[in-house]
């Protein structure tokens, strides 16, 4: 970009970066709408951001920097934080798409060695090396569109040491690329063929000790769970969410997708960080969650593949004042999605979302269901200097378009990564 300049003799801690002539989109809950700044300024310093407004108002002592950039009159927003994917896995699954086209059955996808089955297989055969080969054109598609944070489960391996090899190398992916990289322990996803019918058993052998060995290699973030009748009951997650709590790990987990089993509710008991899918949520699970500041995390990609009929309850989100974020869902079967950019789309289409709520949905929010809303999410002073240069006029292009990405750069903890 135009208008660069160095300093030498500074070191990265002292040094100061000016990204000026911006229009800033700061998401700062302090301000209206969107937090919008004309004739901006976004003052770093030491990877964090001191300052972000008016140009007119930078202190005094951060008017003297290191280096400049001139954003040329773009739009600055925060980078965007997908906050549920299942990045991590093997193989994939489009034979079993194109069955589905062509009439196949769920029961006939299954007996060819389709669903879940076939990516936990794929999933425990490879490698670590070779898991981290295939999810890293993954990681690049999502960080193309201004991505600085994405979460990654487990859940593919069902057993302890596959889950293991999956949080590592969603670790892994973290050194190879500049991005935040938050780690979900899923084992309690499904019930593996050796475990079936045996759900209580299951928990014991594999997803309490698998957990506990997680956490011990510092593997683990936070803890999920599939509460759903195909998958784990109540009774069933609680279990898993008690142990957790006596690890002092944070929980979250996917509810009401199918049905409503009243996982949500659970979810709000243990002050999740969020809940996620919840097509079949109820008024009262949405006033419970907002009342326990769980974020509501809805996932278009798997309503749209799956050609869902019901579609999240967002008005009665809105009503009962819950936090709402968006993400891709990114995963082998019922959402190949990895595009953040179409999930606000289909977040606005498909559910009704406006403009403000997908972008929210998308930088705040998703910060918020993460953890992290202290750390990123807003263009506030003190936070990471995560943020993003768009080649737009406005910030409903982010959502409006379909297939375009109007990225112009991505800032990375201060550092310009790409553009």
């Amino acid at each position: 970009m135009p208008g660069n300049k160095s300093v030498k003799g500074t070191t990265a801690a002292d040094t100061t970066t000016l990204w000026r002539n911006a229009r800033l989109a700061t998401f700062d809950p302090a301000m209206q709408g969107i937090g919008t700044v004309e004739n901006a300024v976004i003052a770093v310093r030491g990877g964090r951001i001191a300052f972000a407004g008016p140009e007119k108002d930078l202190p005094a002592d951060l008017a003297t920097a290191d280096e400049i950039t001139d954003c040329g009159g773009r739009w600055v927003t925060p980078s965007l934080i997908d906050c549920h994917t299942h990045l991590v896995f093997g193989g994939n699954r489009a034979m079993e798409f194109e069955m589905r086209l062509n009439g196949a059955t769920y029961e006939e996808i299954a007996k060819a060695g389709g669903g879940i089955v076939s990516s936990v297989r794929d999933t425990r055969a490879v490698s670590e090396d070779a898991l981290v080969a295939q999810a890293l054109p993954r990681l690049d598609t999502l960080l193309a569109e201004g991505i600085s944070t994405i979460e990654i489960k487990s859940g593919y391996g069902l057993d302890i040491e596959t889950e293991l090899k999956m949080l590592r190398v969603a670790r892994r992916l973290e050194t190879l690329r500049p991005v935040r990289i938050v780690t979900s322990y899923l084992a309690a996803h499904a019930t593996p063929a050796e475990y079936k019918g045996r759900n209580a058993d299951y928990i014991t052998d594999v997803v309490l000790p698998g957990l506990e060995r997680a956490h011990a290699e510092g593997l683990v973030d936070a803890v999920d769970g599939f509460c759903e009748g195909i998958a784990f009951s109540v009774e069933e997650i609680t279990r898993v969410f008690e142990k957790a709590r006596q690890l002092g790990l944070p929980v979250k987990l996917h509810a009401e997708q199918l049905s409503d089993l009243g996982g949500a509710k659970l979810a709000a008991s243990y002050g999740a960080l969020s809940a996620d899918h919840l097509e079949y949520l109820d008024e009262a699970g949405a006033k419970a969650l907002a009342k326990a500041g769980t974020v509501a995390v809805l996932l278009p990609g798997a309503f749209y593949a799956l050609r869902e009929k019901q579609a999240p309850p967002v008005q009665a989100l809105r009503d009962a004042g819950a936090t709402i974020a968006l993400a891709t869902d990114c995963n082998p079967g019922t959402s190949p999605l990895t595009s953040l950019l179409l999930t606000m789309n289909m977040g606005a289409t498909l559910f009704r979302m406006t403009v403000e709520e997908c972008l929210t949905a998308t930088t705040r929010n998703a910060a918020k269901a993460l953890g992290l809303l202290a750390e990123t999410g807003t263009l506030e002073a003190g936070k990471s200097a995560d943020f993003t240069i768009w080649d737009i006029e406005r910030p409903a292009e982010l959502v409006y378009r379909i297939g375009f990405n109007p990225l112009h750069a991505r800032i990375f903890k201060g550092q310009k990564v790409s553009s």
